[in-house]
């Protein structure tokens, strides 16, 4: 319910914020017993004003205002967790909230001291800073309760597919191993995939749902990761593509002359921003590798 337009896989045709937030609207007022909602102490109010921030926020390319979201986040949590039909957005919500510690921490470290002025709106941190930031979030982070079967099942798919098998890992950040999770605004499964891009990797959506599969999600996955990596020839790049769709990792790599991540980072989605040094901090957390490490086989 909480998905966000930059947290599907390579989504050049997502729809737009706008229509996410309507139809979001609507299904909660299709699905949702007011009455259950007040007795989970839930302000239906404040879940409205969390569905309106989405655009501004999450598509907006400012860091720091996805902190903000944590509070209501964690708030509307058990609501989705309650209902059959909105924990699939329960598991993918359950596996983002770290994005909006992440942002409270880096507002902390960024916070000058008492003897400075601090400006109205200071720039958005580095991405050095929040490699940092994310590796110290992740340090003591427990495996993922699907991860002991699906790891070695996927390093197989990957190797197989002649990519890292370390890239299996791609999918705690997306899923945390939970094939059930599942966006509205389309992306399904362990790796997230939207329907044009499953289509697009030869996975059938009807009348079973192949993202849901653990194989062929995972080899689809690891063709479209070849695939962006050899366009962009390097792993920042292309795991941003994966995120936010390579048109406009590509749109921005031509407006800065540039070919690094770093140098369009801020002006990627705040999401995407944070999606690359997760990915990172957790490769080192559970291969002790860097991306620069990666190699293929």
């Amino acid at each position: 319910m909480f998905s966000l337009a930059a947290s599907a896989v390579a989504q050049d045709d997502l729809p737009q914020p706008d229509e996410i937030i309507r139809s979001v609207q609507d299904w909660m007022q299709d699905n949702l017993d007011e009455d259950a909602l007040d007795e989970l102490g839930v302000d239906k109010d404040r879940v409205q004003h969390f569905l309106t921030e989405l655009r501004r926020r999450f598509q907006g390319t400012y860091v720091y205002d996805l902190n903000a979201l944590h509070e209501t986040a964690t708030n509307v949590l058990p609501v989705l967790q309650q209902f059959e039909e909105t924990r699939p957005y329960a598991v993918w919500l359950q596996s983002h909230l770290d994005y909006f510690e992440v942002a409270e921490e880096l507002r902390r470290q960024t916070t000058p001291g008492p003897d400075k002025v601090q400006p109205s709106r200071p720039p958005n941190p580095s991405a050095q800073l929040e490699r940092v930031v994310w590796v110290r979030q992740l340090e003591k982070r427990p495996m993922p309760p699907f991860a002991e079967d699906y790891v070695p099942r996927l390093k197989r798919v990957f190797a197989e597919e002649k990519l890292p098998q370390e890239l299996v890992w791609v999918a705690e950040v997306e899923s945390s191993f939970n094939p059930s999770a599942r966006s509205p605004a389309g992306a399904a499964g362990l790796f997230q995939l939207m329907p044009s891009t499953a289509r697009s990797l030869h996975l059938a959506l009807r009348p079973e749902d192949e993202r849901l599969h653990t194989e062929k999600s995972g080899r689809a996955a690891a063709r479209h990761l070849r695939r962006l990596h050899d366009r962009f020839g390097d792993w920042r790049l292309a795991l941003a593509a994966y995120n936010v769709g390579e048109t406009r990792v590509d749109q921005l790599l031509r407006k800065s002359k540039s070919r690094t991540f770093d140098a369009i980072a801020d002006r990627l989605p705040a999401e995407t921003q944070m999606y690359v040094p997760k990915i990172e901090a957790t490769l080192r957390q559970r291969e002790g590798l860097t991306l620069a490490e990666l190699k293929m086989p």
